[in-house]
Formats: C-alpha cells, structure tokens, sequence
C-alpha cells in the first residue's frame, strides 16, 4: 500500500468561511461540540476550494481536486497517518496496525461535488474518517488492524458520464475501457489522469485483496427529511437501494387544435400524463419503492396542436430488487395498455440498471452498538441515493451511517448538517473503530 502512482500540487490557502449553527436540534456542551467543531471547520475550508467563484463546484481530476486532495492529504499526515495519491486520484492515508500484517479498516467517501453543489456531500464523510483516526494518534493508539482513509474522487459522475471509478478500481472493477471517455471538451480520462500525475497503467494493482480487508465503512448525510422528522442526529444504513432509469417515448398523428373531436383524438401528451401519474400511483402502494419522472418533453409543441410525440424519463428505486423488478414489468404493461386504449404507440426504453447492495450485517450491528454506546437510539433506514460503498458488493463487505441534514436537502448550497449532529457522527465512528472486534 505504499506506492505512489499520482504526486497533486500543493494546495493554495484554503480559506475559513463564516458559519453558523441554526440547528433546532439539541445543543450539547462546547467539550461535546470539540470533534464536530473540528469537522465543521475543515468542511469549511474544502468548501472554499471551488472552479467557480461564489459557488461549490469541484469537478474530478480538475484544479480544484488537485488543490483539495493536497489539502486533505496534509491533514491525513496530520493524524499520522502515511499518504499518497493513487492511480485513480484516491488520497489514500494508512494508519498501521500493531503488526506488519494486520487486515485492514477502510473509512471514506469522495471530495468530487456536483456543480454549484452544498459543502456536506461526501467531504463529511472524509472529514469525520481522518478525525477518528486522529483522536486514535493523539492517544498514542495502534488498533490490531490498519485503518486506511481513502477519500475517493469521482463519486458524482459529472466530468465523465462513468462514475464511482476510484471506488471501483478498490473493489477491482474498473473497467479499462474508461479511460478512453470523453469530457465536454473531449479530454478523455486517461489524459486527464496522467494531467493529475497519475499512472492508468497502476489501476488494476489498486485492487484489494478482499482477504486482508475488514471492510468498509462510509459517514455520509442522508439526503433525506426522515432523520429530521423523527429528531435524530443518526441513522444506521440497512441497504442502497437498486435502481433502473429509463425514457419512454409516445407518438401518435397529432392533428389541429380545433378541428379534431375530443372524442376521435390520439394525443400522446395525454397519454404520456396518464403514464405518469400511474407510476406516481404503483409507488405509493409498494413500501419503501420511489418512482419518479423528472424530465417531460413535447417534440415540435404548438398551442394550437395535439401533441404528436411526449417523451418522459422514469427512475424506480428500492432496497429490493425483486420489488423493482415485479414494479417495472407492471408499469410497461400499463404503459402499453394506456398506449392501446388511446390509440397511440409507446417504446419504453431502460438504458440504466444498478442492483441493490445490502449491507453487511455484522458490521450493521457494530455500528448500531456504537450507536448506543453514545447515547442515542438506533435508527435503521435505507439509502435511496448512490454510493462509493456500492461499489463493493460481493466483494468486501460494508456499513454506513447517515447524519441529519436540514431539510433533507442535498446537491444545493443550502445542504447544512448541524456541528451537533456531526459530533454525534464523529463519536459514534470513533467508537466503532476503538470497539472494533472487541
């Protein structure tokens, strides 16, 4: 684990912004704030490091990477821990164990962020790993397991349409093929690799040997309003949740606004709405599935025209894949039976599809234990957005635990978790890693 496949500039000054604490939940005590504190702040500076002036944006592999890598990397070596960049842009930081061969504890989640994105997303989860580790360096305490910090950097996909990549290379499932997608400006991966200081060559020796690892845990916001309606700081994740994507397309012969009776119409506006609201309808009957349609669009509209062709995106989530599955051969049928009662023609089209991946239940339970041990309820949710973790199914098992965040709010500059909240995280993974085993 030693190597060094990619070698990032050194940072700018990061600069401390302003925050304030308008959380309704509970105020514990300055002492109890400390880690949260700490946490806040380096969120803080991260969330200056930008490509955008006045908003958030920190594109993969892009300067702002660069400079945010080099800053987390230092304070990764602050908490004594040994750091390199790998061969996929991962800061990677080693924190030995009692022996040369002691299996290993990989903590993390990604320093990438969506464009003008909120400053929680990802780095809360790098931020909250490095301050446990640290709080073990300030004891003078070796675990008999390494802990390896891996801050991951493209988690949201957005230079390249492939995701998860760093994560993947980990798990040893990059896809080689990667290398040659193209950004916007037609800079492919592999160019913007060896731009970063890395080495594509390395990819495949970034694989872990799942043998040696214990697995993989993830601190993450949950981007969601459940945790904030039920006044908990914390949840314990039981799953991410599978989900399929697709865009369905009707068509029918239009004809004049004012000249074709209602009653001989084929409008496939109409249609594509009756559709929709079906799928609205099928998942509020499935518990624990989400089904939404995000984009619609009318191909040449015109006020004084029936609709010719209404095409709509469709995205269906849930933690079980059979529960999925059954809801998208039932919604294609409704579709076409819709379709056939209004005499218009549908093509439905998935082009995406990502399993479920449960999590793995021992490590669940510890992190439940420490839940407790810190003094607050155990919460179980499911996670309906992506994640690096997901990346490790079948291969090496892992855990997460969600933070409270305001309002549910999440890829937007008003995403906020309170320093209360993010202390309660911080403690309850620093626990998890002293208890670990035990």
């Amino acid at each position: 684990m030693g190597h060094h496949a990619c070698n990032p500039m050194r940072s700018t000054a990061a600069m401390n912004q302003s925050r304030q604490d308008n959380s309704p939940h509970n105020s514990p005590t300055r002492n109890m704030l400390r880690l949260g504190d700490v946490i806040v702040d380096r969120i803080e500076r991260l969330a200056a490091i930008s490509e955008e002036p006045g908003k958030l944006t920190r594109l993969y592999l892009g300067p702002a990477h660069k400079e945010a890598a080099q800053l987390v990397g230092q304070w990764m070596r602050d908490a004594g821990m040994e750091v390199r960049t790998d061969a996929v842009g991962t800061v990677v930081g080693d924190y030995a164990g009692t022996s040369v061969d002691a299996p290993v504890l990989i903590i993390g989640s990604h320093i990438d962020t969506v464009r003008d994105a909120g400053r929680y997303d990802g780095s809360l989860g790098v931020l909250t790993a490095i301050t446990a580790v640290e709080k073990l360096h300030a004891a003078g305490k070796r675990m008999p397991f390494a802990v390896q910090v891996v801050a991951f950097g493209d988690e949201e996909g957005v230079r390249y349409l492939s995701t998860l990549t760093g994560s993947r290379a980990l798990a040893g499932r990059f896809d080689v093929g990667l290398l040659d997608e193209v950004d916007h400006a037609g800079v492919t991966r592999r160019q913007a690799l060896l731009a970063f200081g890395c080495d594509p060559s390395a990819i495949a020796a970034e694989a872990r040997d799942a043998s040696k690892v214990l697995g993989y845990i993830e601190v993450h916001i949950e981007q969601g309003p459940v945790l904030e309606a039920e006044n908990l700081p914390v949840a314990v994740v039981t799953a991410i949740a599978g989900a399929t994507r697709g865009r369905v397309i009707v068509t029918g012969p239009g004809g004049h606004a004012g000249t074709v009776p209602m009653a001989l119409r084929q409008d496939a506006m109409t249609a594509a709405a009756a559709m929709i609201l079906a799928v609205e309808k099928k998942a509020h009957k499935e518990p624990g599935l989400v089904a939404t349609v995000g984009i619609i669009e009318i191909t040449d509209g015109a006020g004084n025209a029936i609709p010719r062709k209404a095409s709509f995106s469709l995205d269906v989530r849930s933690a079980s894949d059979d529960v999925r599955g059954a809801t998208l051969v039932a919604l294609q049928q409704e579709f076409r039976q819709i379709a056939k009662d209004r005499g218009v023609d549908v093509e439905i089209a998935l082009t995406y599809e990502a399993a479920a991946a449960q999590c793995d239940a021992e490590l669940t339970q510890s992190l439940a234990r420490s839940v407790e041990r810190v003094g607050h309820p155990v919460r179980t949710l499911p996670s309906g957005a992506g994640h690096d973790a997901m990346s490790f199914k079948d291969r090496i098992p892992f855990a997460m635990l969600f933070v409270r965040c305001r309002g549910g709010i999440s890829h937007h500059p008003d995403e906020y978790s309170s320093p209360a909240d993010i202390d309660v995280a911080a403690r309850v993974l620093a626990d998890f890693v002293e208890n670990f085993g035990a």
